[in-house]
């Protein structure tokens, strides 16, 4: 299930129900609608969220682990399912299971949150089953589905999604420059790759730090940044200098776990500093899950 990924995704629906507005009114925005602030508000619509988040993630995570059997007998044989920890078919079981949780989970706030589940789940099998190794398609279907998490989050508020719905290619560009990364993990990495992934880490500072600029909220949201770009290209220029598998592992690790700064900078960037502060405390439980758990 890798946990300290898990958490990620809880940060990514966090920072879009942040977004949509929904923790306090976002009149302190300029040109913003006034919404009912969080004071009056059901908290319980954010858990179901959550927790819809935490039943995808793991069930793609899990079924990613299923296709990929064969060849991690190969490449990567002290995993679960080729260690014979678990039977491929109870691995199976197991990811359809939390699928279900997951889908459920948003069916029981909306049925627009239960499409945005049902299309997060179908972007995973696809990633899992047939687009992992396509150079191009892979690492954009990796991508979609962060970016429909993102969306599941603003659907707590559903003119949000209809409104800002390309906010969700940011993450789409981010998580397709962490997956180019990772096919290096293994037998090492090409330094263009890294160069390119590079750039497009920069694109997603420059595009969340230009919506803090137009709300207004840049210098608070520039600490996050700040935090988030260290976390990110310290390694990643480590595995330039020497793009060796250990190298380009520990990058891919800390850009996964980076996600959780991407997402407290979102959450600030549209106002909501303290649900910022909120979602960085996921960052040191993601820290100790990924001592105990594979991160990738």
């Amino acid at each position: 299930m890798r946990p300290a990924n898990v958490v990620t995704s809880v940060a990514d629906v966090l920072a879009g129900i942040a977004i949509a507005g929904y923790f306090f009114p976002q009149s302190i925005i300029p040109g913003w609608h006034t919404v009912a602030g969080a004071a009056g508000m059901s908290q319980f619509p954010v858990l179901l969220l959550c927790i819809s988040t935490i039943g995808l993630y793991s069930g793609g995570i899990i079924l990613n682990d299923v296709f990929d059997a064969e060849l991690d007998a190969k490449e990567r044989p002290e995993r679960p399912i080729p260690a014979g920890l678990i039977s491929k078919k109870a691995a199976a079981i197991f990811g359809g299971i939390w699928f279900f949780i997951g889908i459920f989970a948003a069916g029981m706030y909306s049925k627009e949150s239960q499409y945005l589940a049902v299309a997060i789940m179908v972007s995973c099998l696809i990633y899992d089953k047939y687009l992992k190794h396509h150079s191009l398609f892979g690492p954009l279907s990796m991508g979609l589905c962060r970016g429909l998490n993102l969306l599941l989050g603003m659907s707590i508020m559903l003119d949000k999604v209809q409104e800002l719905w390309y906010l969700g290619i940011v993450p789409i560009i981010y998580i397709a420059a962490i997956t180019m990364i990772s096919r290096g993990e293994v037998h090492g990495g090409g330094k263009k790759t890294l160069w390119f992934a590079g750039a497009l880490y920069f694109f997603v500072i420059a595009c969340i730090s230009y919506f803090a600029f137009k709300n207004g909220q840049l210098l608070v949201t520039l600490i996050f940044l700040a935090a988030f770009a260290m976390m990110i290209l310290v390694p990643l220029f480590r595995a330039m200098q020497n793009p060796i598998g250990p190298n380009i592992g520990k990058a891919v690790k800390s850009g996964v776990i980076a996600l959780i700064l991407m997402n407290a900078a979102w959450a600030s960037a549209f106002g909501v500093f303290q649900i910022g502060l909120f979602i960085v405390i996921l960052l040191p439980i993601s820290l100790l899950l990924s001592k105990a758990f594979a991160v990738t």
